[in-house]
């Protein structure tokens, strides 16, 4: 059986993002390939447990991280089970893989004291385009939304007298994030200064490119990048470290957890007890400094 309904079908029923469906047809294609290859033009449909567990051990050795590798199974599952749902498979050769440990990692922030320094203190071109720039920044860090969630915000999105921005999230789920005065302030400001600077040139889209167009995921990341690299060291400088930094210095402040899971958009607890880890961390540490005994 192709690929491609199964493509269909998770874009279409599942309402997965490009992203994930480009991800999901990289990871089946490769497997077709290592089956060509290995077990004689053998069909992906046509695989066994031990062929799987044979790619396993192949993407290993070639030096795939176990987070890579967990997530190229887990599309191998979702094909066989869609396979299964239509009738093509008796059982799901998948079931039962082990895939290798996947070590736990702390999502990377940045400090309190970097974030003040990047509005207090640092200096943004003049004009619209530095109005823009500090307004994706401060956007990232005061709500915690995701890339794709800032680059589709419309103009519409922004409700003003409620004081909340509506945001498409993953598999088109709608949520509500809360704006504080500050950030009210900072998107007037923003929208006077891009309507002035496209005068004539109207547009939904909240972000604009320098020459009009809407924003991209290159644009957003390359700035993102080039505004961090001047007030932190830390190796990642990315939009999704402002949504940890956002998740993690709320916590620190004493929000509630609940909360937080919500204005993210997360689908369970567990993926916003991640950043709990930090705040213990940061108990410890001031534990260690203030008793006496410690």
């Amino acid at each position: 059986m192709e690929i491609q309904p199964f493509l269909d079908y998770i874009q279409a029923e599942k309402r997965y993002s490009q992203h994930t469906l480009t991800s999901y047809q990289k990871d089946l294609e490769q497997f077709q390939v290592f089956l060509h290859l290995q077990y004689s033009q053998l069909a992906i449909d046509k695989a066994t447990f031990s062929q799987i567990r044979s790619w396993v051990v192949h993407l290993m050795n070639e030096g795939n991280a176990a987070r890579t590798v967990n997530r190229k199974i887990s599309t191998l599952r979702s094909y066989y089970k869609f396979l299964l749902k239509k009738g093509r498979l008796a059982s799901n050769p998948a079931d039962g893989l082990q895939g290798p440990k996947t070590p736990k990692r702390n999502p990377a922030f940045v400090p309190e004291s970097s974030m003040n320094m990047l509005f207090d203190q640092l200096q943004f071109p003049e004009g619209f385009e530095g109005i823009r720039d500090r307004m994706i920044l401060e956007l990232f860090y005061f709500t915690g939304m995701r890339r794709a969630e800032l680059i589709g915000l419309e103009t519409k999105d922004i409700d003003f007298h409620q004081q909340t921005i509506r945001v498409l999230g993953k598999r088109n789920k709608e949520r509500l994030i809360p704006m504080s005065p500050v950030l009210q302030r900072s998107l007037e400001e923003y929208i006077r200064a891009r309507d002035a600077h496209f005068a004539g040139n109207p547009a939904p889209f909240l972000f604009r490119t320098d020459k009009g167009g809407p924003a991209y995921p290159k644009m957003i990341y390359s700035l993102v990048k080039k505004y961090l690299g001047s007030i932190t060291t830390i190796e990642k400088k990315t939009p999704h470290v402002l949504r940890h930094t956002f998740a993690t210095h709320m916590l620190n402040k004493g929000a509630d957890i609940n909360a937080i899971k919500e204005i993210l958009g997360h689908a369970s607890l567990a993926a916003t007890q991640v950043y709990t880890h930090n705040t213990l961390e940061k108990m410890k540490s001031v534990y260690k400094k203030a008793h006496p005994k410690a």
